[in-house]
């Protein structure tokens, strides 16, 4: 079995319930394995075994629901089209609105005392015919089609409360035109409500319109994103500039970037003019200060030439520049869902039917109790019209989607929804020490022979021959130690072994068995006269030995990284417990650690010790976040509550993450900082939006009940609890991480 996984733009969605329907839908087809459905930013995100399925059926089934869904494609959504769309006010809407017009004219006549303002009976049935069987005409299919598939949605009570007003408004005036009273009394006018149907449909619609432009232009950071590319750019041909849109650069071609413009894809700068120039990459790396450009350096697109003017050949574009992949993997975590989202899930899929239950209770007991049919309808229609779950839907994914967007702009890149949710409830940072707290190009310091007698120029040599197979920041320690002897000199090496935590070894012509790694790894002791000197102590130990026979060891330090302490000093002040786990010996993880004042300091851990260690902790009650950048790291990693990559860290460290830090790794510590505290910003700002959603419809549909809100009222008031959760999500973006 193969999986594919393919993201799908959903087209038609009212409300979580239809999120939830599809899901249903695609869930319970077997080649599906994982079917989710994101109602903030209607996408789906579908994985499926193409041995059974193809992307084609996937599609099908979900029109089949009723609903309309096209395959994201990775370029399409990088051209200018696609960042410059914008949310017009629809047709139909504006239309709904015209036909309002007359009943508002009416209605305002009424609240000064000429009711005579109200159109004629006639003409208010005609208007209202229109807007229900015509401009609503989309609100009956997308309940039919709800209906059909066995979860009704928000559509179910918008027709069921605006039908039964225009139904009973055509039946009064009818049944009264034909009477005798009619004719009797010449300006008799019929209780009818016409005008309450329409001004249902008409704030409904309204409200979803706001919504619908609040979640595209305001919530979505990717159409941010999008619109830092420049359009146009400066495209060399031949010796001249030519004005070329961006769509047509090719990879290799040159291009110029001048004072104030934005780069236009990833590349690397050609020519430098006035001898500097500086770029600010904050948008991707989440740090502000500029950074100085030269020639043979990297830029990325849509950085910022903050000075100076530059030259530089363009290797990526579009979807493969590192923007690119940020837009891709926002948009992917931003469809992703929360756990959080399954409590809203779940009431929303039992919501509108136990409303609809509300809705006949509180006729028959208005009517029962006042003995008025008309104010015993309007309230059950009230309390249908107000009881929108629209509000519930909204609450998690638009505070992820405002959440995500802020963490990116801080360099912080979540895997998906569950990951930020996690980073948002742990209490201990765990922490690796080289390459995380300190900056992982530690240096020779200090050099212990066994035999005098030896050449350490050779050794260097050899030593660096054995390291070019290994991926550790000491071994690049090593290979450019060796370098500053100058040998051109090198040696074969076989059977090269990789020795997890420990060291590598490998036979190498002429020589022997050479080892190279911790002490214990090559059977080695140090004599007590050199471990007594705190160079050594202190130092990370790199021993040399030959078919098992010590002949050298090298002590390699390193420095804290700028941010280090500051760091981790905020880190305590929000309350995190912070640990540094090494597989360095203690006394060097005593002493980085005393330099930082972590609260604890664990050292002579094996790539598995530091997942047994978290795993302990979790065991504990300690939810445990993990910060690495190497190969080393990635068990405990996986094992972690949340865990963040380094930039510049392994692939299988970025694999095993739940989110990346990104920017030139200096300040990764800062990025952890900034990850907590925009992840827990979320977590509430999620539990405030649920709060005020069950809230809401808790009161709403009590008000409804007892004739303290009318149809009219509780439609303005339904789509207000919708712009509310946004809104409240919205403060998310002005969060300073």
């Amino acid at each position: 079995m193969t999986t594919e996984t393919i993201n799908l733009d959903i087209g038609g969605m009212t409300c979580q319930a239809c999120a939830n329907r599809i899901e249903k839908v695609l869930n319970k087809k077997p080649a599906i394995l994982e079917a989710t459905v994101n109602y903030a930013n209607e996408t789906a995100h579908v994985s499926f075994d193409d041995s059974q399925t193809n992307a084609d059926e996937v599609l099908d089934w979900v029109k089949k629901t009723g609903y309309t869904a096209h395959i994201q494609q990775a370029d399409a959504m990088f051209s200018q089209d696609k960042a410059t769309e914008s949310v017009t006010p629809p047709l139909r809407l504006i239309l709904i609105w015209l036909c309002l017009l007359p009943f508002l004219w009416g209605m305002l006549g009424m609240m000064i005392g000429k009711h005579d303002f109200m159109p004629a009976i006639w003409v208010q049935f005609i208007l209202a015919t229109i807007v229900q069987f015509g401009l609503a005409l989309p609100f009956y299919k997308s309940a039919w089609a709800s209906i059909r598939g066995g979860l009704a949605n928000m559509d179910v009570l918008v027709v069921l409360g605006t039908l039964t007003i225009w139904a009973y408004s055509t039946y009064v005036w009818l049944t009264m035109e034909s009477s005798h009273a009619m004719h009797d009394t010449a300006h008799a006018m019929p209780d009818v409500y016409f005008e309450a149907g329409v001004m249902v449909i008409a704030f409904v619609r309204l409200g979803k319109y706001l919504e619908e432009r609040t979640k595209k232009h305001s919530l979505n950071s990717i159409n941010l994103l999008l619109e830092l590319t420049p359009s146009n750019v400066l495209l060399k041909v031949g010796n001249n500039w030519q004005q070329t849109p961006l769509s047509k650069v090719k990879i290799g071609q040159i291009l110029l970037a001048k004072h104030g413009d934005r780069i236009a894809c990833d590349g690397v700068v050609t020519a430098v003019t006035g001898g500097e120039a500086w770029c600010d990459e904050s948008h991707l790396t989440g740090e502000s200060l500029p950074i100085p450009k030269k020639n043979g350096d990297n830029v990325m697109a849509g950085a910022m030439l903050s000075s100076g003017t530059l030259e530089y050949r363009a290797t990526a574009i579009g979807s493969q520049t590192q923007l690119g992949d940020m837009i891709t993997a926002l948009n992917d975590a931003q469809g992703s869902k929360a756990n959080i989202a399954r409590i809203a899930d779940r009431v929303a899929g039992v919501f509108v039917p136990v409303v609809v239950v509300i809705a006949i209770l509180t006729f028959i007991g208005n009517f029962y109790v006042l003995g008025s049919f008309d104010t015993a309808l309007m309230r059950a229609v009230a309390v249908l019209v107000i009881a929108c779950p629209c509000a519930m839907g909204l609450a998690t994914p638009s505070a992820i989607m405002a959440g995500m967007g802020v963490a990116s702009r801080h360099g912080v890149w979540f895997k998906d929804a569950q990951a930020l949710e996690a980073t948002g409830s742990v209490d201990t940072i765990a922490l690796d020490k080289t390459g995380t707290i300190t900056e992982g190009k530690p240096q020779v310091v200090a050099h212990y022979l066994f035999d005098e007698e030896l050449n350490l120029a050779e050794i260097a040599q050899i030593t660096a021959t054995l390291e070019t197979h290994a991926n550790h920041p000491l071994a690049t320690a090593m290979l450019d130690y060796a370098k500053t002897f100058n040998l051109e000199n090198t040696f074969t090496v076989n059977n090269v072994e990789n020795v997890t935590g420990k060291g590598i070894q490998g036979d190498i012509a002429d020589i022997g068995l050479v080892k190279v790694g911790s002490p214990a790894f090559t059977n080695m002791t140090l004599p007590q006269e050199i471990l007594a000197e705190k160079t050594w102590q202190v130092a990370s130990l790199v021993a040399v030995s030959v078919n098992d026979v010590p002949i050298a060891m090298f002590a390699l330090a390193d420095s804290l990284k700028a941010d280090s302490m500051t760091a981790i000093a905020s880190l305590k002040k929000l309350g995190l417990t912070t640990i540094m786990l090494s597989g360095d010996k203690q006394s060097v993880a005593d002493y980085i650690g005393g330099q930082v004042k972590i609260d604890i300091a664990i050292g002579e851990l094996s790539p598995r010790d530091k997942a047994t260690k978290i795993s302990e902790l979790q065991q504990n009650g300690k939810k445990v976040a993990m910060v690495g950048d190497g190969v080393n790291d990635a068990p405990a990693m996986a094992t972690a509550t949340a865990s963040f990559a380094v930039q510049n860290g392994t692939d299988i460290a970025q694999h095993s993450a739940s989110a990346r830090l990104m920017g030139d790794g200096s300040h990764s510590i800062s990025h952890v900082l900034s990850a907590v505290t925009i992840a827990r910003a979320t977590l509430r700002n999620i539990k405030q939006n649920l709060f005020f959603a069950f809230i809401y419809n808790m009161i709403g549909i009590g008000f409804a009940m007892v004739g303290l809100l009318n149809p009219m009222l509780a439609a303005g008031a339904m789509a207000l609890s919708s712009i509310s959760v946004l809104m409240n999500a919205l403060r998310l973006t002005r969060l300073k991480g």
